[in-house]
């Protein structure tokens, strides 16, 4: 369950991400503190096989064109808000190097949430308008739940749907439809 300290007069702070207890996930959207646990298992295996998929070929060109940072559970500081995506991704001609801290400063070119009845409400009303404030291209929404994935790409500010797959659907989806994986690859 996510919890939110929205009834605080003072705006939540790093500090106070800092000071969440070590096996939850702190975020700040819009001045409150959101603390979550770890993913449950089909979250977390979602995740980590959709960044296998992506890594191969494009945070390492093989099999692929390369030039993609693809980083699981970055801690982005974009404004005043904290988030941490399940996934994001920057092209490599924005973000030539690594940053020393351990945090990112620069607004990532994809991000892709995975969904659960705990997070869905905050990624998809909390983090979605601070991804398209920031300018990021390219919003993946994965539910293993339902075995969906919907790409969304800003236009002017606004998300629109681009795609949509669902169970064993081939996907070949932008930013990364230089190669093709089974939908089904995500689940257990």
């Amino acid at each position: 369950m996510v919890t939110s300290t929205a009834e605080r007069t003072p705006r939540a702070t790093y500090q106070d991400v800092l000071d969440a207890p070590a096996y939850r996930v702190a975020e700040i959207v819009d001045g409150a503190l959101y603390t979550q646990p770890r993913p449950a298992p089909p979250h977390a295996v979602a995740s980590s096989y959709l960044g296998g998929e992506l890594t191969g070929p494009f945070g390492k060109g093989r099999g692929g064109p390369g030039g993609w940072w693809i980083i699981d559970e970055p801690e982005l500081h974009l404004g005043e808000d904290i988030l941490v995506p399940d996934l994001a991704g920057w092209r490599r001609e924005r973000m030539a190097d690594l940053p020393d801290t351990a945090y990112f400063t620069l607004a990532p070119d994809w991000v892709c949430e995975v969904l659960s009845a705990s997070t869905r409400r905050l990624d998809l009303h909390g983090k979605r308008p601070v991804y398209a404030r920031e300018g990021v291209g390219y919003l993946w929404l994965v539910d293993p739940a339902d075995r969906t994935l919907e790409a969304f790409e800003l236009h002017e500010g606004q998300w629109l749907l681009t795609a949509s797959a669902k169970d064993d659907d081939p996907v070949s989806i932008r930013p990364f439809d230089a190669i093709t994986f089974n939908l089904s690859d995500l689940w257990p």
